[in-house]
């Protein structure tokens, strides 16, 4: 359900707010590319969920240490087409596309991928309450990723990212039964064009794995 505003005040909040997820995504991205663990780990909040059996800052930096270190010597993360739709006054959910490029031994691999994000203003801070990545693509820069599993990292099987398969719209499109010629619905309300396209939470570890 979306939030509207209902007065000036609370209008000037919410523009603030977009203000300050957008350079919560580009805090993400610099900590991240700059090894600093510490500040990387500061953008969720102290009682974030890391695994089924892990939640905490603490065990979110041993995961992102232990990941970087096994998988990339250097990385660099470029953000745009950033949506943002607010469910309360205090949180919201996004999608952020997610251009990305790995040195990874001796290959140079490019990535690109959507977050879908969850927010949430914690103390008057906005943090990510959650952020799940949909890859599209991982390659060597020499070799396009052409036909089915996109994802090809060096001495890995190649596999599906769940870029497509996350949004219902992908399988409706290349079905056999797809009609295009048929009334188009009216647009989204404010707030709502995320909740159209995208599945529902309860869906998302189905279509997600």
């Amino acid at each position: 359900m979306a939030w509207r505003p209902s007065n000036s005040e609370e209008r000037l909040d919410r523009l603030e707010s977009l203000d300050a997820i957008r350079q919560l995504v580009a805090q993400y991205c610099l900590a991240l590319d700059m090894r600093d663990l510490d500040a990387l780990c500061g953008l969720f909040p102290e009682d974030v969920r890391v695994s089924r059996e892990e939640s905490g800052r603490r065990a979110l930096k041993v995961w992102f240490d232990q990941t970087l270190r096994e998988q990339f010597t250097g990385t660099a993360h470029v953000t745009g087409n950033h949506i943002i739709e607010f469910e309360a006054p205090d949180r919201a959910r996004g999608l952020v596309y997610s251009r990305n490029e790995h040195e990874t031994g001796d290959e140079w691999i490019i990535m690109t991928m959507m977050y879908w994000d969850r927010y949430e203003r914690i103390g008057g801070r906005w943090q990510f309450r959650r952020r799940l990545p949909l890859y599209w693509y991982a390659t060597d820069l020499n070799k396009p990723p052409v036909g089915a599993n996109k994802m090809r990292w060096p001495d890995r099987d190649a596999y599906e990212g769940g870029y497509a398969a996350f949004w219902p719209s992908w399988e409706r499109f290349w079905s056999p039964d797809y009609v295009s010629d048929c009334d188009v619905p009216a647009p989204a309300e404010l707030d709502g064009f995320l909740e159209r396209m995208a599945p529902s939470d309860e869906t998302l570890s189905v279509r997600v794995r």
